[in-house]
């Protein structure tokens, strides 16, 4: 579990002004901070997290935040049935913890260490060493975004939500293979900055993944 948490400590501590943000930005949409705490307890994702603040009102439209959760979360179908086959054989009491920890982060760091090892098996004790950590840091410092957040007041200001295109810009990096296999992001990227623009709500998001999907389907039957 070290090694996992020594392999993560970068994306961790970037991690900290990104959490901030979210309890801040809560705090400002009328949430408590138990309840944007508890959120982000519970659903470990900080897109649908961000996505939930921004439609937050007073009474919430439940169900509206609901659908737009799911739809920005809709990724985490692909990455659990990725993740799946190197779970074969492991016990519930591994595999629950397991999914219900997955990021986006901790998912393409366990595959890149996948990729690094001679048996190109997963590695349970790493990944939950840097799920956990990950997991532990976002919940902390929403708390502590939410709790100094009108203290500190638009804390954007300061540059900290650029924390989160940061991270994903190094975590693409490291899972390069070249420009043909990336014609599927482009495809996945444009397709839902499209999405984005003429479709009001966080369908951009199913859009870029499907039309991603659907590239790299393609792309596999032509080959």
């Amino acid at each position: 579990m070290e090694r996992g948490l020594r392999a993560a400590l970068p994306i961790v501590l970037s991690f900290i002004p990104f959490a901030m943000v979210l309890g801040a930005q809560a705090v400002q949409k009328g949430m408590s901070a138990g309840q944007i705490t508890l959120m982000a307890g519970v659903n470990f994702a900080g897109g649908s997290e961000f996505v939930a603040v921004n439609l937050w009102t007073s009474p919430p439209h439940l169900f509206l935040i609901a659908l737009m959760t799911l739809l920005v979360n809709s990724r985490h179908f692909l990455m659990g049935a990725a993740l799946t086959p190197y779970l074969q054989g492991l016990p519930a009491r591994k595999v629950l913890p397991a999914l219900f920890l997955m990021c986006d982060e901790s998912w393409a760091l366990m595959f890149a260490e996948i990729k690094r090892s001679a048996d190109k098996k997963f590695n349970f004790y790493f990944y939950m060493g840097s799920a956990v950590a990950l997991y532990g840091i976002w919940v902390l410092f929403t708390a502590v975004g939410a709790l100094i957040g009108p203290v500190l007041g638009d804390i954007t200001q300061y540059g900290f939500d650029m924390a989160f295109v940061a991270v994903f810009l190094v975590l693409l990096k490291g899972m390069w293979k070249g420009c043909k296999a990336a014609i599927p992001w482009l495809v996945s990227l444009l397709t839902a900055i499209a999405g984005y623009c003429f479709i009001p709500g966080a369908w951009y998001v199913l859009i870029g993944s499907v039309a991603g999907l659907g590239t790299t389907f393609l792309m596999t039957r032509h080959d």
